[in-house]
């Protein structure tokens, strides 16, 4: 018999699923029995055997996403009856906590640390979110030490959570679709040199210095392009000469990766950067941020630059240095695609990764 497991996130997602999410789930579907509580993409079904979405509300979509969240909970703990839970976030894990306690479920609670919780109201949304600064900063201790495991998706994260005493069952990257970025080899270089953003518009991916470095690169490199993929808060920062993809699927990100010269991601935070991942698999040049998780992935040229995500300046003359030199952005895709076959795993190996957490978790003796 696989074991029930319910996943708590944030993320949104689009029913039926396709391409990578298909993959993913059918993977995770083959090793455990799962019912996946998130939100809705617009326009989606909410529900389906596996799914449980909350729909887009048009006003305070967020809080009331976190304020039914316990209750939301609670109806699959006495309903679906899990053995263990996955709850991606500090926010998640507390409402998951106050629900348990209310139902007296024994469901084993796994933290899934995707990143810095720090910077959850400093550097994403509105300036208003950094009002809840010492609310959020208050949740990680019993989030934290009131989960029965914690996996974590980098040396970033694990050290966050060992410095609340904390040990992770384990430790490894998000899911990166091996089909849409690695099966391929490598497109050649296109003739116009481009650079590609995927993440959202907020300044904790640091598309504010992106976008001051693009106006100081931009006339120095005239053939060259930049594509931005995704949206967020700091839209109004795109200016009419950068093409602007609000949302892509995983085949079509990856072709945009092939068009383009260098990925650029100078995060002030990530976890574990997945879609540098996926450029890197692609055997793209990657320039990142020098902070968090980047690291673990960028390695000074070899496969990229690492960058201060404050600095535009800095920013600016490496994205001229690729753009204007072929030879160099080739060799550092080629020392990213080595990158990316080390990283990668199949749907099966994510799947089995995941299997092997969830029995670990079941196992704990923790209360």
């Amino acid at each position: 018999m696989k074991p029930r497991v319910l996943f708590v996130s944030r993320e949104r997602f689009r029913l039926p699923l396709e391409g990578a999410q298909k993959r993913k789930w059918d993977a995770v579907s083959s090793v455990v029995e799962p019912r996946v509580l998130a939100a809705a993409a617009p326009g989606s079904p909410t529900r389906d055997e596996r799914f449980r979405l909350a729909r887009r509300t048009p006003v305070l979509d967020g809080p009331l996403f976190y304020l039914l969240l316990p209750w939301r909970i609670a109806r699959q703990l006495r309903d679906f009856r899990p053995e263990a839970a996955l709850v991606q976030g500090i926010h998640e894990t507390v409402a998951f906590l106050v629900a348990r306690r209310l139902t007296r479920s024994k469901t084993k609670t796994i933290l899934d640390v995707q990143g810095d919780w720090h910077e959850a109201t400093r550097l994403y949304g509105s300036r208003f979110r950094r009002l809840l600064n010492p609310l959020n900063d208050a949740l990680a201790a019993p989030a934290v030490r009131g989960a029965d495991a914690v996996r974590t998706v980098s040396t970033q994260t694990t050290a966050l959570v060992r410095a609340l005493g904390r040990e992770p069952a384990a430790t490894f990257p998000s899911y990166v679709d091996a089909a849409a970025f690695l099966e391929r080899p490598p497109a050649p270089l296109p003739e116009r040199p481009r650079a590609v953003f995927v993440g959202v518009l907020e300044r904790y991916k640091a598309f504010d210095t992106l976008m001051a470095a693009w106006k100081l690169a931009a006339p120095r490199v005239p053939d060259a392009t930049l594509h931005v993929v995704s949206d967020g808060s700091l839209r109004d920062l795109l200016t009419p000469d950068v093409e602007w993809s609000p949302r892509l699927s995983a085949e079509e990100v990856s072709a945009a990766m092939d068009d383009s010269w260098v990925f650029c991601l100078p995060s002030r935070s990530e976890g574990l950067p997945r879609v540098a991942l996926e450029a890197a698999a692609r055997g793209r040049a990657i320039i990142g941020g020098n902070r968090a998780g980047i690291p673990d992935v960028v390695e000074d040229g070899v496969n990229g630059f690492l960058v201060d995500p404050d600095d535009a300046e800095q920013l600016a003359e490496l994205l001229v240095r690729i753009l204007s030199d072929r030879k160099l952005a080739e060799r550092l895709g080629q020392g990213a695609r080595r990158t990316g076959e080390e990283w990668v795993v199949t749907p099966s190996e994510y799947a089995e990764k995941l299997r092997r957490l969830v029995a670990c978790a079941s196992n704990s003796s923790k209360s």
